[in-house]
C-alpha cells in the first residue's frame, strides 16, 4: 500500500507551470570552468601511473593528447586570432583616435549651452 500511496500523492500535485509564450532570449553560454583549461592532473596522473608500473599510462597520455588537440582547436577559434600585433596596434590607436574625437565633440555640445543640465 506504500507504493498507492506515493502514486495518490504524485497525481495530486499540480503540473508544473508551462513557460510564457515570450520569453527572453538565453544567455550565451558561460565559459569553461578553470579546470578545463589545467593539464597538471593529467601530467600527475601520468607520473602517478608511471611509479606503479601500470598500463593505464597508454590511456592517459591519449588523454594529455586530446585535450592538447581541443585547446589547440579552441585557440585557433578566438576571435581576432589571425590578427598580426601590429595590426592590433594599428586598431587600437584608431579605437582610441575615436574615442578622443568623441570625447571633444561631447564637450564641445556641452559648451554649447542648448542643453540644461538639471543640478541636483
Amino acid at each position: 500500500m506504500a507504493s498507492g500511496g506515493a502514486a495518490t500523492r504524485a497525481a495530486e500535485e499540480p503540473p508544473p507551470p508551462e513557460p510564457p509564450a515570450e520569453q527572453k532570449p538565453t544567455p550565451p553560454p558561460l565559459p569553461p570552468a578553470q579546470e578545463e583549461f589545467s593539464f597538471l592532473p593529467l601530467v600527475h596522473d601520468i607520473i602517478k601511473c608511471m611509479d606503479k608500473d601500470s598500463q593505464d599510462v597508454h590511456q592517459v597520455l591519449n588523454e594529455l593528447k586530446n585535450k592538447f588537440q581541443e585547446m589547440r582547436k579552441l585557440i585557433s577559434n578566438m576571435p581576432g586570432i589571425g590578427v598580426s600585433p601590429e595590426q592590433q596596434q594599428q586598431q587600437l590607436q584608431n579605437l582610441r583616435e575615436q574615442v578622443r574625437t568623441k570625447n571633444e565633440l561631447l564637450q564641445k555640445y556641452k559648451s554649447l549651452c542648448m542643453f540644461e543640465i538639471p543640478k541636483e
